[in-house]
C-alpha cells in the first residue's frame, strides 16, 4: 500500500449532516473533533460553509453554515487536526469569507457538477487568493461523458486548485472504474494531487478507497461509523485500522462510536441497505431510496425494484 503520503479527511459532520439536517449538538461535534485529533486524522470537515441567505436556513443546523465566530467558540484551540468546510455552487457568497489567516479553517472545498466546472474553479480562485488550501470535487462523475471530463480536467490543470477529487456520488463504481478515473485525472491534470470520496451503496466504499491508495491517491474522505447520506461513506475506523502509518490510531474513534454514534444510529438511519444498493446498481442518485425508506413500504425491495425499472418510476416514487 502506498500509504506514507496519504491524508485522511473525515467528513462525518458535513456528509452525516445530510441525515439529520446538521442537527448535531456542540458537545457531539466537539467530542468528534477531539477523537479525530487523538486518532491522528489530518482534516475534519466540520460542515458546509454556505450562505444562509442562499439556502433554506430555517430547517438546518449551524453546521450547514459554519460561521467563523461560531466555529471558534466550538473549537477554541485548533490542534493537529485541521478544519475544512465545503461549499456548493450558487449557495455561497465568497465575499463573506475572511482571509485564511483570520479564519479557523485551513481548507475550503468546492463541490460542483461537471456542467458547472467554470463556476467551481472561479470559486476556487477566490478561496486560493484568500490563502486557503482548496479542492475541487466533481460530483456524479459516474454519469460524465469522457470527453466532457477531459475538458474539465484540462481546466483544472490550469487552475490554482490543490486537490482534484474523484467522487462516487451514487456509490455505483467498482475498482476498475476507480482505476480508469484516477488514470484519467493523472493524464489530464498531472500536476494536481488527487482525492477520493466514496459511498457505500454497493459495499465498495472501503475497497474503492484502498484501490485509490494503491493508485497514488493522497486525500481520503471518510466518516465515523460510515455516517453519511443514504448508504453512507467509507468508514474512518476502517481506514485508520488498515493504514500502517504510525501517526494513526483507531482506538479513540472506537470509543467515540461507542459513546456517540451507536446511540445516534438508533435515532436516525444510515448505512448499507438493499434500497440503496438498487440505486447504486442503476447508477442513480439515492434520493428515491431515501424517500422510500420513509414510507410504510420501506422494506418492500421487490416493489422498489419494479418502480426503478418502469417508465413511471419517478412519478410513482413521488
Amino acid at each position: 500500500m502506498k500509504s506514507n503520503n496519504v491524508k485522511i479527511l473525515d467528513c462525518t459532520i458535513r456528509d452525516g449532516g445530510l441525515v439529520n439536517n446538521w442537527d448535531f449538538s456542540v458537545d457531539f461535534v466537539r467530542d468528534t473533533y477531539e477523537a479525530l485529533n487523538a486518532a491522528g486524522v489530518d482534516y475534519m470537515e466540520i460542515g458546509y460553509k454556505n450562505s444562509p441567505e442562499l439556502v433554506d436556513a430555517e430547517n438546518s443546523g449551524p453546521w450547514r453554515f459554519c460561521e467563523d465566530r461560531f466555529i471558534q467558540e466550538v473549537i477554541p484551540e485548533i490542534k493537529t487536526t485541521k478544519l475544512s468546510a465545503i461549499v456548493d455552487i450558487g449557495r455561497v457568497n465568497p465575499d463573506h469569507f475572511a482571509p485564511q489567516s483570520e479564519s479557523p479553517f485551513t481548507m475550503i472545498r468546492v463541490a460542483c457538477y461537471l456542467k458547472d466546472i467554470d463556476k467551481g474553479l472561479d470559486l476556487v480562485e477566490s478561496f486560493h487568493d484568500l490563502g486557503y488550501e482548496t479542492t475541487i470535487n466533481i460530483m456524479a462523475v459516474s454519469n460524465s461523458i469522457n470527453s466532457h471530463l477531459v475538458d474539465a480536467l484540462q481546466k483544472i490543470e490550469e487552475s490554482s486548485v490543490d486537490v482534484a477529487y474523484v467522487v462516487d456520488s451514487f456509490g455505483s463504481l467498482f475498482n476498475r472504474d476507480i482505476e480508469h478515473l484516477v488514470n484519467l485525472f493523472k493524464q489530464y491534470a498531472p500536476s494536481k494531487k488527487l482525492g477520493i470520496h466514496t459511498h457505500n451503496n454497493l459495499q465498495m466504499a472501503f475497497a474503492n478507497t484502498l484501490c485509490g491508495i494503491d493508485l497514488g491517491v493522497e486525500y481520503l474522505d471518510t466518516s465515523v461509523f460510515g455516517m453519511g447520506r443514504g448508504a453512507g461513506n467509507c468508514q474512518t475506523e476502517l481506514v485508520l485500522g488498515h493504514l500502517t502509518a504510525s501517526r494513526y490510531d483507531m482506538k479513540p474513534i472506537l470509543k467515540l462510536i461507542d459513546e456517540r454514534f451507536v446511540p445516534l444510529s438508533k435515532e436516525v438511519e444510515w448505512g448499507y441497505n438493499t434500497a440503496y444498493a438498487l440505486t447504486g446498481l442503476f447508477n442513480e442518485h439515492p434520493r428515491s431510496a431515501i424517500a422510500m425508506r420513509k414510507t410504510e413500504g420501506k422494506d418492500q425491495f421487490y416493489n422498489f425494484f419494479n418502480k426503478l425499472t418502469s417508465v413511471e418510476t419517478h412519478l410513482d416514487i413521488k
